[in-house]
């Protein structure tokens, strides 16, 4: 059975740091891509930070220089490590793995961790 458990939300004074995990499980870690997503009440879901399988990341151009993502195949986890929080980084926060061969994609989600940042 294939889970991601996010980890690590909370409040979070502006300019505060967090660090969120996602334990992976159920299915091979190390070939899947793995990204965090975000997503605001009526607001479409917002690729935050991605990494490959090379280990080449990408950001968001509003947290870029703020906010970085590793994977760690040992212990099936990725981290987003969050830092010079805003109010407006507010919002749920979602775990992604993904892999595409030819026309199969593989897609899993995690159940999100509220990140709060306010004074």
């Amino acid at each position: 059975q294939v889970q991601l458990v996010e980890s690590g939300g909370g409040l979070v004074q502006p300019g505060g740091s967090l660090r969120l995990s996602c334990a992976a499980s159920g299915f091979s870690f190390s070939i899947y891509a793995m990204a965090w997503y975000r997503q605001a009440p009526g607001k479409q879901r917002e690729l935050v930070a991605s990494i490959g399988t090379d280990a080449y990341t990408t950001y968001a151009d509003s947290v870029k220089g703020r906010f970085s993502i590793s994977k760690d195949n040992a212990n099936n986890t990725v981290y987003l490590q969050m830092s010079s929080l805003k109010p407006e980084d507010t919002t749920v926060y979602y775990c992604n793995a993904y892999r595409k061969i030819g026309r199969s994609v593989s897609d899993y989600w995690g159940q999100g961790t509220q990140v709060t940042v306010s004074s």
